[in-house]
């Protein structure tokens, strides 16, 4: 039997070669030749169907080889991320589409050929190193890694690199590094943006924090009490003013209703829940120990959304009005001071010029009574009359003294009293004529200072206080209290009396009398205003003691009730670095009637010294020539017959124009000027000016019924030798034109 033909099993005739690499059959015994051949036949068979077999096994594993490279292939090229593969020399071996495109956006971006020159150079370092970790390891990352990819772009991105070995058909396998890049460009702007947000939110905040901080300094450091409640009205924000106002801590009052302090406010919120704030107005408040308050209420409501527990917070602002109110009244006081202050003023000047007007008609009264007394013959019947129009007509003369003692604005003569001698002395006159029924009570502090005061209004101003308080008694038993201490007036008084922030003797006088009613204290002090019938008062006592302290620089206070009397005080400055004259030295130079006077200035002084007067009959060696100007025709008339009487050659005029002329046409022949002050269209100073400058040498007086310090200093500073206060007696008038033409002035 042949062998079979094996050569198709070695188509390259490499067979014994083959053989040596492929499993040999096992061995056989020892056959025949043909049973040898049959048997190597069957195991060539059975070595083939293995062969077979392991060419099958192989090509599925080449088939599932090359799949596994596809998919490879196929995943490198299609993941997501920037894939490259990187050899030891940084030289890019392979790289996917992604890398591509991230690290050549355009052809004119540089090639991605090494990965090392797109890294920041401040990154570099940090990349070489994880090189060599990747080399030791196995494997490495880099965080926020900065790929330069052009001038104006830019990848940040993770760096994960993984060491492989690429096998080869001859020689060591060769070191490779799998590397990639993992964009976290957006990772990263939401990363900023989420620190952004984190920051804003902290800052935010932050700011409401500080918001807080101040509404709550602004609550704790308000003006006005603020409570804030829940809608069931209970509080649960108590301010420091809050506590203030109603005596209540705020550890106390939380929690509590706000009926507890505001029962009105409390059923109002009901009625302005319309708007979202309302002003309740003034109301009554309570403290916690119950007291009342007069409040002024407003409310504001918020709404809360149910995200922050819904509901509404009202708050409620209360501001106390206890010092608005007392402002108010003290406000009305000083405005009711003021239009009194105005009154007073106003009735002032006009009682000055009524008592100008006044003076010229009981001047030319009494200088023609002097004139008939002495044409009469004495005993005749006559002259008993003209004696009772004299006395009538010096009282109203002493009437129209009290009058301008309370219109004139001028300070008195004031020097050192001592204000308890005069008060003794007035104590006198005082029991002497006090009704029996009626008892006088002296109360004077021990070592009372000096007060700079005209002795004579002093005691003219308390003499009126006492007789008024005993027409006040009347018929009925009282007593009436008079006392004197040192006091310094609070500041309240001193700025409703309008009293300098000094030490005062404060002279009271009190009765207890019926006193008085509102509308009666308000028009006390108005001169003519009295209470009392007609025909038993003048209604001139209190203008004067108002006149008496306005004067000097003190103040008056009244204080009466219907039913329980009157008190009457009178605040005089004390005087300081001074020594107090006697009363008596004051006396001396007081006039006979009690009535306060005016005192003469400094250049009529010397009229009241001793001056030979000139009978009716005494005729001059010289017949001196006086120009007599005045409005009042009646009184021209008066004073030329007085002084022609006496010797005297007299021109009288009406119309100071006039004068004025026949002046400038004969400067010589006058030897003195005697004008009045208040003129019709003229001023008697400007007369004394315009006669100054025609004859500086004339002696000129300027006479007036109502002479002020402006008045006295201005004709003093126009060149005036004398003042004459009318009416003045026939002899003192004649006095002052003889003084003045015989040049026996002192000045």
């Amino acid at each position: 039997m042949s062998e079979p033909d094996l050569s198709f099993l070695d188509p390259a005739g490499r067979q014994p070669a083959a053989a040596e690499h492929m499993p040999r059959p096992p061995a056989s015994p020892s056959r025949t030749p043909g049973a040898s051949a049959e048997g190597l036949v069957a195991d060539l068979r059975a070595y083939q169907a293995e062969l077979e077999n392991q060419n099958k096994v192989l090509r599925y594993s080449q088939a599932v080889a090359e799949s596994a490279y596809e998919r490879f292939e196929t995943l490198f090229a299609s993941v997501p991320l920037a894939l490259m593969v990187v050899d030891d020399h940084d030289m890019v071996v392979q790289a996917n589409s992604m890398a591509h495109r991230s690290f050549q956006p355009t052809e004119r971006d540089r090639p991605l050929t090494a990965l090392m020159p797109f890294v920041c150079p401040q990154d570099a370092a940090r990349v070489r190193e994880a090189f060599a970790q990747a080399q030791d390891l196995g494997h490495s990352e880099v965080k926020e890694v900065v790929f330069l990819i052009s001038d104006a772009a830019r990848i940040t991105g993770d760096l994960h690199i993984a060491h492989i070995e690429a096998p080869q058909t001859s020689g060591p396998p060769l070191s490779q590094f799998l590397c990639a890049v993992i964009d976290q460009g957006p990772l990263l702007a939401e990363r900023q943006a989420l620190q952004h947000s984190a920051e804003t939110l902290q800052q935010r905040n932050e700011q409401i924090r500080a918001s807080e901080k101040r509404l709550e300094a602004v609550i704790n450091s308000a003006l006005d009490a603020i409570i804030c409640v829940d809608q069931h009205q209970r509080i649960t924000v108590f301010n420091p003013t809050a506590a203030a106002l109603f005596q209540c801590s705020a550890s106390d009052a939380l929690g509590s209703t706000l009926d507890r302090f505001l029962p009105d406010a409390a059923q109002a919120l009901a009625f302005a829940q319309l708007t979202t704030q309302a002003l309740l107005g003034e109301m009554t408040a309570l403290t916690a120990s119950g007291k009342e308050l007069a409040v002024e209420v407003s409310v504001s409501f918020e709404r809360h959304a149910e995200s922050v527990g819904g509901g509404e917070t009202t708050t409620v602002f209360a501001r106390d009005l206890t010092g608005r109110k007392k402002a108010e009244a003290h406000r009305n006081e000083l405005e009711a001071q003021l239009r009194e202050s105005h009154k007073m003023q106003a009735v002032g000047t006009m009682a000055g010029g009524i008592a100008h007007d006044f003076n010229n008609i009981l001047g030319a009264i009494l200088g023609n009574v002097e004139l008939a007394k002495a044409d009469c013959a004495p005993g005749s019947p006559v002259l008993e009359s003209l004696l009772e129009i004299d006395k009538a007509g010096r009282r109203a003369r002493d009437l129209v003294r009290q009058i301008l003692t309370f219109s004139r604005n001028e300070p008195p003569q004031r020097s050192a009293v001592s204000l308890a001698e005069v008060v003794h002395d007035t104590e006198r006159l005082l029991r002497v004529t006090l009704p029996p029924a009626i008892e006088l009570h002296m109360q004077l502090q021990a070592g009372l200072p000096p007060v700079l005061a005209d002795a004579t209004q002093v005691e003219q101003a308390l003499l009126n206080l006492c007789t008024n308080a005993v027409h006040a008694i009347g018929a009925e038993r009282g007593s009436i209290h008079v006392e004197a201490a040192t006091v310094q007036p609070d500041q309240r008084l001193t700025e409703r009396l309008g009293l300098a922030p000094i030490d005062y003797v404060a002279l009271t006088v009190r009765d207890t009398g019926p006193g008085m009613d509102a509308a009666t204290l308000e028009r006390i002090f108005e001169p003519f205003f009295t209470t009392k019938p007609v025909g038993q008062g003048t209604g001139l006592g209190l203008a004067v003691v108002h006149g008496v302290m306005r004067t000097h620089e003190g103040g008056v206070d009244v204080q009466s009730t219907p039913g329980q009397g009157s008190r009457f005080t009178l605040y005089f400055p004390v005087a300081t670095g001074a020594t107090a004259s006697t009363p008596s030295s004051a006396a001396a130079d007081a006039p006979a009637h009690p009535a306060p006077q005016a005192q003469p200035p400094a250049t009529e002084a010397a009229a009241s010294a001793p001056v030979p007067a000139a009978s009716p009959n005494t005729t001059p060696a010289k017949k001196h020539h006086v120009m007599y100007v005045d409005d009042d025709q009646a009184l021209v008339f008066l004073v030329q017959r007085l002084l022609r009487r006496r010797g005297y050659e007299v021109s009288g005029y009406t119309d100071p124009h006039e004068a004025t002329a026949a002046l400038r046409a004969a400067p010589q022949a006058y030897d003195l000027l005697v004008t009045d002050y208040n003129m019709p269209g003229f001023c008697g100073v400007d007369l004394v000016r315009e006669a100054r400058l025609i004859r500086p040498d004339l002696p000129v007086a300027l006479a007036s019924g109502y002479v002020t310090a402006e008045i006295e200093q201005a004709a003093l500073a126009e060149g005036a030798q004398a003042l004459i206060h009318k009416p003045n007696d026939v002899e003192e008038l004649c006095a002052t034109v003889q003084r003045l033409i015989v040049g026996h002035d002192p000045a």
